[in-house]
C-alpha cells in the first residue's frame, strides 16, 4: 500500500499529514511556506509512494465556501499537472483550526507553544487526514 497525504492549505503556511503506509495512522509531517509548497509535495513524492492526496475544504456555516477556497483552486490546477498519476480529494475543513487549538490544550502545551501557527496547521491537517480515514471505516 501507499501512503494517503493531507493538505491544510494557507496563504502563508501549509500544514501536512501522512499516513503510515498501511494507510491506519496518521500523523502530522510538517509545515512548509506555501511558496515552497509544490516543491515539496514533489520532492516527498519521489521518496515515498502517495496514493491520493486530501486536499482541505474551507466551507462556510452555511455550506458555501470560504474566501480562502479562490487561493487553493490554483494551487489544485498547479498540483494536478505536476502529479497528475495522483487522485485527489476534498475534505470539509471546518472546525479543524479550533479543534487542533483544542488539541494544544488537552495535550498539555503551554501557552506560548499553543501560539505556533505553525503547529496548528500541522494538526488540523492530521485532523483532516483522521477524519477521512475514520469515515472510510
Amino acid at each position: 500500500m501507499a501512503r494517503i497525504l493531507a493538505i491544510d492549505f494557507g496563504e502563508k503556511r501549509t500544514g501536512i499529514a501522512v499516513t503510515d503506509e498501511l494507510q491506519i495512522i496518521a500523523s502530522g509531517l510538517t509545515t512548509v511556506n506555501t511558496t515552497e509548497l509544490l516543491f515539496f509535495l514533489k520532492e516527498y513524492n519521489s521518496q515515498e509512494k502517495v496514493e491520493l492526496i486530501l486536499i482541505g475544504h474551507p466551507k462556510q456555516m452555511d455550506n458555501s465556501n470560504s474566501e480562502s477556497e479562490a487561493l487553493i483552486l490554483p494551487f489544485i490546477q498547479k498540483l494536478e499537472k505536476l502529479l497528475p498519476q495522483i487522485p485527489m480529494k476534498r475534505v470539509d475543513e471546518r472546525f479543524t483550526s479550533k479543534m487542533a487549538f483544542q488539541t494544544m490544550i488537552d495535550g498539555g502545551m503551554k501557552k506560548k507553544q499553543r501560539r505556533n501557527k505553525a503547529m496548528v496547521d500541522e494538526i488540523s491537517a492530521t485532523i483532516i487526514l483522521q477524519s477521512y480515514l475514520y469515515n472510510q471505516h
